[in-house]
């Protein structure tokens, strides 16, 4: 149950319950699939696809 909490939270809107996603989905492999959070960029582990974060 831990690794759930780290991905996704809990939200209640309009009397519903539903899980939103914490994290960047990969484009190419799908919803199944999240990017890796680094210093400067996201990436997949799996297909290697990868954003840059913009300096600000």
């Amino acid at each position: 149950m831990a690794a759930v909490q780290k991905f996704y939270e809990v939200v209640e809107e309009r009397g519903e319950t539903r899980l939103r996603r914490k994290r960047k989905m990969c484009p190419r492999c799908g919803t199944g699939v999240f990017l890796a959070e680094h210093k400067d960029r996201f990436s997949c582990g799996k297909c290697g696809y990868t954003e840059f974060r913009k300096n600000e």
